[in-house]
C-alpha cells in the first residue's frame, strides 16, 4: 500500500507542472481587409498577368479569424486558427488575357479569389522577464486556395489545396496593468515563394478576463512555379475579443 501511495504522489508530481496548469482561449478577430497587390497567371509561366485588386476591388471589405489556444503549461502552448478569405467582385479586362487554359477578352468579367487558411502553431516560452514575454515556435499551415474569371459562357479557374511549414514568434509587453502589446509572426521563404503573416495589437484585459484588441495585420506573400503565379498583399485593420477558459 505504501509503495502504491508512493508511485501515485511521484506520478502527480511529474504530471502536475504539465497539466494542472493547462488553460485555454478562444479568440474572435474581425474587422476589415484591404487589398494593395493581388497578381495571378495561370499557368505561371505562359499565362497572362492579371491584377485581381483592380478586378475585384481594393476594399474594404469585412473577415474574420477564429483562434483556439491551449497552453499546457507556463512553456508549452498550441494555437490553433481557422481563416477563411473569400473575395468576389466584377472588373474590366483591358486586354485580351489567357487565364488556366481560356482566353478573355477585353470588358467585363467576373473574378473571385479564395485563401483560405488553416493553421496549427506549438510555442515554446524563450524567455519572460518582465515586461517582456517570447514565444517562439513553428505552425503548420494548410491552404486552400481558388482563383477563377468568368465571362459570359467562358469560365476558368486554379484551385490548390497545400501544405506550407511556417517559423512562428510572438513578442508581449505588459508592465503589470490591463494594458498590453502584442507582435506576432507567422513566416518562412524560399526560392519557390513565401508567405508573412504579422500582426501588431493592443489589447486591454477587463476584470472579468476578458481581451480586447484592436491593430494592424499584413499577410503578403506568393508562389511563383510553372503552373502558378500568384503574389498578394493584403491590409487588415484588426478587432479581437479573447475568452479565457
Amino acid at each position: 500500500m505504501r509503495s502504491m501511495i508512493r508511485s501515485v504522489v511521484a506520478l502527480y508530481s511529474l504530471c502536475s507542472p504539465l497539466w494542472c496548469v493547462a488553460q485555454a482561449a478562444f479568440e474572435i478577430e474581425s474587422g476589415l481587409v484591404w487589398q494593395t497587390r493581388n497578381t495571378v497567371a495561370v499557368p505561371g509561366d505562359a499565362g497572362s498577368r492579371i491584377d485581381f485588386s483592380d478586378l475585384i476591388g481594393h476594399g474594404p471589405r469585412p473577415y474574420y479569424r477564429v483562434y483556439l489556444d491551449y497552453r499546457i503549461n507556463e512553456q508549452h502552448a498550441f494555437r490553433a486558427l481557422y481563416a477563411p478569405l473569400e473575395l468576389e467582385g466584377e472588373g474590366k479586362l483591358d486586354r485580351e488575357v489567357l487565364f488556366a487554359g481560356e482566353r478573355f477578352l477585353p470588358g467585363e468579367v467576373h473574378a473571385s479569389y479564395r485563401f483560405n487558411s488553416y493553421r496549427l502553431t506549438y510555442r515554446y516560452l524563450w524567455s519572460d522577464v518582465r515586461p517582456w514575454r517570447t514565444n517562439i515556435g513553428f505552425t503548420g499551415k494548410v491552404r486552400d486556395a481558388r482563383v477563377a474569371l468568368r465571362q459570359g459562357p467562358i469560365h476558368s479557374e486554379y484551385s490548390d489545396l497545400g501544405s506550407v511549414p511556417l517559423l512562428h514568434a510572438d513578442v508581449a509587453y505588459r508592465d503589470g496593468g490591463p494594458w498590453s502589446a502584442v507582435f506576432d509572426v507567422d513566416a518562412a521563404a524560399a526560392p519557390q515563394g513565401r508567405a508573412i503573416d504579422l500582426a501588431v495589437t493592443a489589447r486591454y484585459r477587463t476584470p472579468s478576463e476578458l481581451d480586447f484588441a484592436l491593430g494592424y495585420r499584413t499577410l503578403e506573400g506568393g508562389a511563383d512555379n510553372e503552373r502558378v503565379y500568384a503574389f498578394a498583399w493584403l491590409h487588415y485593420l484588426v478587432f479581437a475579443v479573447q475568452a479565457q477558459f
